[in-house]
């Protein structure tokens, strides 16, 4: 869930909708060293709810390795590097993490749990456990809240995992025009073909070579196949692994930017 801001409230607000949410009772909360969580304030809300509140060490990343690895697949793998600082941004991201995301995420994809490490010899070799959902992990759980257990059930039935995805997708595209930036894409589209067009290709050398070219490599303007002179701004998700629908983003991405100039050949 997206928070804008350290304030206590709104994280309080964020961990109720959350334990009011969870298949399972919430016995305890381990947060890392961030003062949006080491405050009165949340010592508070644990006692009042008999919740265990622990903390990890400083600077240590480790001591909470499986939700720092979600870091990526729920936040950065979506929605890249950019900056979200409204209420309308937050807004969406929320929208998308409440349903079609958290659906997706806990109904559809599976995920495997590392068992044990083997050492051969001077290697060491991991062992997970069959891939499965985080949906059918709770249902073997013998601590589940059965009614609860049989909402997802019903829920799961009646989803269509293809729909999600592409909920999925229109909401992301939103939530990236919804990012603060100091120029737009467009807006930087316009600014490098200015300068291309002032500037006569060719002249200086060094570094006046490169701001002659716009962005990327002269070194290889001549054999690329797709321009070069694309604001980075608007690789967002697009370089996003290619394990599932990254590849449609880079197409997409070559297809909207296949109208800038590309850079000359330099004769020799």
């Amino acid at each position: 869930m997206a928070v804008l801001g350290r304030a206590a409230e709104p994280v309080q607000r964020a961990l109720n909708e959350i334990a009011t949410e969870l298949p399972f009772p919430l016995l305890g909360v381990d947060t890392d060293y961030g003062s949006e969580f080491i405050n009165y304030h949340l010592k508070r809300w644990c006692d009042t709810r008999q919740i265990q509140f622990t903390r990890g060490r400083p600077y240590k990343k480790d001591d909470n390795a499986h939700i720092e690895q979600k870091n990526w697949t729920h936040v950065r793998k979506l929605l890249a590097w950019d900056r979200h600082d409204t209420h309308e941004a937050v807004a969406a991201m929320n929208d998308l993490y409440r349903n079609e995301l958290r659906l997706w995420m806990n109904l559809f994809l599976p995920s495997v749990k590392l068992l044990k490490k083997v050492r051969v010899g001077s290697k060491v070799r991991r062992v997970y456990d069959a891939a499965c959902t985080p949906f059918e992990r709770v249902k073997s759980c013998p601590q589940a809240d059965p009614r609860n257990l049989a909402q997802l059930v019903q829920l799961r039935k009646r989803l269509d995992p293809f729909q999600l995805s592409r909920a999925i997708d229109r909401k992301l595209e939103r939530i990236s025009r919804l990012a603060n930036r100091r120029l737009s894409p467009r807006a930087e589209q316009q600014t490098t073909q200015g300068a291309t067009q002032q500037k006569r290709p060719g002249a200086g050398c060094g570094k006046d070579a490169h701001q002659n070219h716009g962005l990327g490599n002269p070194a290889h303007c001549g054999d690329s196949h797709f321009p070069t002179a694309a604001p980075t701004t608007n690789f967002r998700l697009h370089f996003k692994c290619l394990d599932n629908r990254g590849f449609g983003y880079i197409l997409r991405w070559l297809d909207r930017e296949s109208n800038l100039p590309t850079c000359p050949r330099q004769p020799r």
